[in-house]
């Protein structure tokens, strides 16, 4: 195991180097950055939850989509 990292070059968790998981991981920063307001309404009109309850998940997606978004444009995976 200490051989492979030290082939790769760190202990990185996520293997940024590959394509497709660049594109995995702007694409889902995007879809939680932007879906994180959609959510709310979709919990408060067609779920029935409580407005408090999916204001909250809402507001937890949202940050979850900008703090990828911002470990992606550390790691200048986003430039």
């Amino acid at each position: 195991m200490s051989e492979e990292k030290q082939k790769t070059g760190g202990s990185s968790r996520l293997d940024l180097s590959s394509k497709y998981w660049k594109a995995f991981l702007v694409v889902l920063a995007a879809i939680l950055t932007f879906g994180g307001p959609y959510a709310v309404y979709v919990l408060v009109n067609m779920l029935e939850l409580s407005y408090v309850v999916s204001v909250t998940a809402g507001f937890v997606l949202f940050a979850a989509g900008l703090i990828l978004i911002w470990y992606l444009i550390r790691k200048k995976v986003i430039s």
